[in-house]
């Protein structure tokens, strides 16, 4: 029977507790919500709000068409030009989404004959990345410049390390100065997703590689997310001017993409101009999360100590991730819930984010509520 195998697959998840399940949530919900990437608690501002309903007025509902054709407006351009601003690069390139962006950026650098030098703990859009380009990937050890170091120097040609900035699991950095120094000795380029890095690191929020020292070099290029602490949807690739010229004539999901839609980019723009005013978004968020990670250890509970905006707290089983998440909803806490595959350890957590509009009294209940649902 057609699709028979997805009977099998299905029923080999449900024996081990790994089965997934859309949860449509209200407009109005009433849970306190550390689940999503609303780092800055932009998404609902009202400025962000009327920059989507400002650019759906005056350029419509959608794009119209790919970048290369229709789907280019000044609000695009004008978007990319303050964010490359902003971050520190010379050039920026706005797609659909940040999993667009980060397919770009790797298939479009990692010609046939080249190596990719990938972190075990990328995320899945860097490892799909690697899978679609033409060159070789080499998996090395998380956040080890010496892995990486080492792995440069077997091969001879074309080469470029790949890395999250700040990973999405456990919520800890990459040692970015230190992969910079390592493919710097081998002539390779350093492609990192600073998602999370993007609003909560660096003066301002101006991201990981600007904290790093690594903002407009020659040989670094870095992806970013519009939908985590801008509060909008889409993505982008920042770099030198001549890597993002190549991106707009060889990168697939640009040249074939539908165009990102003119309300999330200017949702994106209105909360960029919001943060540029408001820097101090960026270290509020940072606190929140330093004091989610010391309030949680000392109720006796295994957190891993953050570097950005995620904390996780570890879980003894699937099963009881999932549980503990669906007890802490029931009393009135949205927290994030991840369980293999979606974790390259296997060790299942619940994740909470941190927001810079989280107020102590909230912090501190969502503390208590965790503690008392404890498996």
């Amino acid at each position: 029977m057609a699709f028979g195998w997805i009977d099998e697959q299905a029923a080999a998840r449900r024996r081990a507790g790994l089965v997934r399940t859309l949860r449509p949530r209200p407009a109005d919900s009433p849970l306190l919500d550390l689940a999503s990437n609303d780092y800055l608690g932009l998404a609902r501002h009202p400025e962000v709000v009327a920059g989507a309903e400002a650019a759906a007025r005056t350029w419509g509902g959608g794009a119209t068409g790919s970048r290369l054709v229709t789907g280019t407006t000044e609000l695009h351009t004008a978007l990319e030009r303050e964010l490359a601003d902003f971050c520190g690069f010379e050039a920026a390139l706005v797609f659909s989404s940040g999993y667009a962006a980060n397919l770009a950026a790797v298939t479009a650098l990692a010609p046939h004959g080249s190596l990719i030098v990938s972190d075990a703990g990328n995320h899945a859009s860097l490892i799909d990345g690697c899978r679609l380009a033409r060159g070789t990937t080499q998996v090395v050890a998380h956040a080890d410049p010496d892995a990486v170091r080492k792995a440069l120097g077997t091969h001879e040609g074309t080469a470029v390390a790949v890395s999250d900035t700040v990973f999405s699991v456990d919520g800890d950095a990459a040692p970015l100065a230190g992969l910079a120094e390592a493919c710097r000795e081998h002539g390779a380029g350093l492609v990192v997703d600073d998602a999370h890095g993007l609003g909560v690191l660096g003066a301002g929020g101006r991201g990981a590689p600007h904290a790093a020292g690594l903002a407009g070099a020659d040989d670094v290029v870095v992806t970013v997310t519009l939908s985590k602490s801008l509060g909008s949807q889409g993505g982008a690739v920042l770099g030198p001017a001549r890597v993002i010229e190549h991106l707009v004539n060889a990168a697939r999901t640009f040249i074939f993409d539908t165009g990102l839609a003119p309300a999330s980019a200017g949702a994106a723009l209105a909360a960029l101009r919001l943060l540029g005013r408001e820097p101090e978004r960026a270290a509020r968020a940072r606190e929140v999360a330093t004091g989610l990670h010391a309030r949680l250890t000392a109720a006796g509970l295994e957190a891993v100590r953050p570097d950005a905006a995620v904390v996780s707290v570890r879980a003894q089983s699937p099963e009881g991730a999932v549980q503990w998440a669906a007890d802490c909803r029931a009393a009135g806490l949205f927290v994030g819930c991840f369980r293999p595959p979606s974790v390259p350890d296997g060790i299942s957590r619940l994740r909470l984010t941190a927001r810079a509009d989280l107020s102590e009294e909230q912090i501190e209940s969502a503390v208590r509520v965790i503690g008392e649902t404890r498996p």
